[in-house]
C-alpha cells in the first residue's frame, strides 16, 4: 500500500461523496473526528432550524398545522425519511422522545415476564445508560436487577460472540436488548441471525442503533427485529440534544403503549379530549409528550443528504475510510503501545476507530491542542471516526501523522491523564 500524502489526494479525487463536504461547516485548520459522539453542523440543518423559527414567528400556534413543516404531523414526516435509512416501513418509524425514554418506553411495551419467563438478556459491554434503564424498569415490576438481569459476557473484553448470546437464550428470558454496534471496539452485531435464533426460542428482541445509525444499513423490517430506539446527533448530525428516534415492527401494531401520553393518541382523536386512549396505529403510539420541534427542526436538513447520497455509498465510503485509517496507524505507530482494538472484517467494523493505550486521556489532550478532535473513553479508550459525508482522506493521513509525532516526542507527557468532565 502507498502510504504517502498524495496516495491521500487520489482517493479524495475519487471521492463521489467529497461534494457534501462543502454543506458542512468544518473549522478551519482543524479536523474533527467525533462525529460518532456529535455529527457537525449542515448549512441544510440550519436552514431548516430557521425554518421552524420563521414558522413560529409567522404563524404563532397555527405553526401545529400551517407552513411548510407543520408541526403535529413532524414526527412522522421525520418518521418516513428515516424509514429507508433502518429498512423500514414508513409507518414503523417515529422521531420522538431520546434514546434512554423510548428505551423506557419499549422495556414498558414488551417487556411481559409471565411464568419462569421474568429475566432481559442485555450484555455487559453495552452502553451504561441502556443497562440502567433495564435495571430501573425491572425494579419498577418488583424484580432485582442481579437476578433477573443476564449480562452475557465477553471473552475479550472488547467484542461478543453471537453464538455466546444464542447460549445465554435460556427459557427464562423475557425479553433481550443489545447494541447494533459496540460503542467501544465498534463491532457490528448480527442483527438478523439474533432476532431469527430469539424468535426460535419465543423472545422479544430490540436493539440500541446509537452507534449503526447513519453509518451502516439496516434491514430492520426484513430481519424481523421487535423493536429498536437510537439518538440522532452522531452520525445523522441532529445537533446536540436532537430527538431521538424508534422502530416498532408492524406486526405489533395494536400493542398498547407501555407509557401512554399526549402524543400517544390516534391523530384524528387526540383533540377530542377524551378519557380513555384511542392510541395511534403505527410507531406513533409510542410517542408520550409533545414533541421538541425545535430538536426535530436540524433533522428535516439533515436526513434530505441521507437520502440524496443513499447508506450503500455512505457505508463504502465509511469502509475506506476507516480501512484506510487502520491501514495507516498499523504502518506509522507500531511500538508506540497502542492498541487496535476494532474487528478487522469489514463485515463486523462499525463507523469509528478504537485505540488504547494507558495515557490515553492525555493523548487525547495532546490531539486537540494540535486541532485534532478525538474522543476519549475511561479507562483508557481513544475513539476516531473519521465520517463518509464530511471527512476526507488526505485528513485522516494528516491526523495518523499528528498521532505519530505526539507519541514519538512524547507530548502527551505536558498534560494531565485524567478525563474532563465531559469525554
Amino acid at each position: 500500500m502507498d502510504f504517502t500524502e498524495n496516495y491521500a489526494h487520489m482517493l479524495d479525487e475519487q471521492d463521489v461523496l467529497a461534494s457534501y463536504r462543502k454543506e458542512f461547516y468544518i473549522k478551519k485548520d482543524g479536523i474533527y473526528l467525533d462525529g460518532n459522539s456529535l455529527g457537525l453542523l449542515s448549512k441544510r440543518a440550519e436552514q431548516a432550524l430557521l425554518d421552524l423559527l420563521e414558522s413560529w414567528k409567522l404563524y404563532g400556534i397555527d405553526g401545529w398545522t400551517e407552513g411548510k413543516n407543520p408541526w403535529f404531523y413532524l414526527s412522522e414526516t421525520l418518521g418516513k425519511e428515516l424509514a429507508p435509512i433502518v429498512g423500514a416501513a414508513p409507518e414503523e418509524v417515529i422521531v420522538t422522545g431520546s434514546t434512554t425514554t423510548n428505551l423506557h418506553q419499549l422495556v414498558s411495551t414488551f417487556y411481559k415476564p409471565i411464568g419462569k419467563k421474568t429475566k432481559i438478556l442485555a450484555d455487559e459491554l453495552n452502553f451504561p445508560s441502556d443497562i440502567y434503564a433495564l435495571q430501573s424498569q425491572l425494579m419498577q415490576k418488583g424484580y432485582d436487577p442481579e437476578k433477573h438481569l443476564v449480562r452475557v459476557a465477553s471473552g475479550d473484553g472488547q467484542t461478543l460472540r453471537e453464538e455466546d448470546i444464542i447460549a445465554a437464550m435460556s427459557d427464562d428470558i423475557a425479553l433481550i436488548v443489545l447494541p447494533a454496534v459496540l460503542y467501544r471496539s465498534g463491532q457490528i452485531l448480527d442483527m438478523e441471525l439474533l432476532a431469527k435464533e430469539a424468535h426460535k426460542r419465543g423472545i422479544t428482541i430490540g436493539f440500541d442503533l446509537c452507534h449503526s445509525i447513519g453509518a451502516i444499513p439496516h434491514e430492520l423490517s426484513a430481519w424481523d427485529i421487535d423493536f429498536a430506539f437510537w439518538c440522532n446527533y452522531k452520525h445523522l448530525n441532529g445537533g446536540p440534544g436532537a430527538t431521538g428516534g424508534l422502530f416498532v415492527n408492524k406486526r405489533h401494531f395494536g400493542m398498547k403503549p407501555g407509557l401512554a401520553g399526549w402524543f400517544s393518541s390516534r391523530k384524528d382523536k387526540q383533540f377530542d379530549m377524551e378519557h380513555v386512549l384511542t392510541p395511534a396505529e403505527d410507531a406513533g403510539a409510542y410517542q408520550i409528550g409533545t414533541p421538541n420541534v425545535l430538536s426535530m427542526a436540524p433533522l428535516i436538513g439533515s436526513l434530505s443528504m441521507f437520502n440524496e447520497a443513499g447508506m450503500g455509498k455512505i457505508r463504502e465510503k465509511s469502509l475506506k475510510l476507516t480501512g484506510y485509517m487502520i491501514d495507516l496507524i498499523v504502518h506509522e505507530l507500531d511500538g508506540h503501545g497502542l492498541v487496535l482494538r476494532n474487528p478487522l472484517d469489514v463485515q463486523k467494523r462499525g463507523g469509528h476507530i478504537y485505540l488504547e493505550h494507558p495515557e490515553a486521556a492525555r493523548i487525547c489532550k495532546a490531539l486537540k491542542a494540535e486541532g485534532i478532535i478525538p474522543d476519549f473513553r475511561a479507562p483508557n479508550g481513544i475513539r476516531l471516526a473519521p465520517v463518509a459525508l464530511y471527512n476526507t482522506f488526505e485528513e485522516v493521513w494528516k491526523a495518523v501523522q499528528v498521532l505519530k509525532t505526539i507519541m514519538v516526542e512524547e507530548k502527551y507527557k505536558q498534560y494531565e491523564n485524567k478525563r474532563g468532565v465531559v469525554a
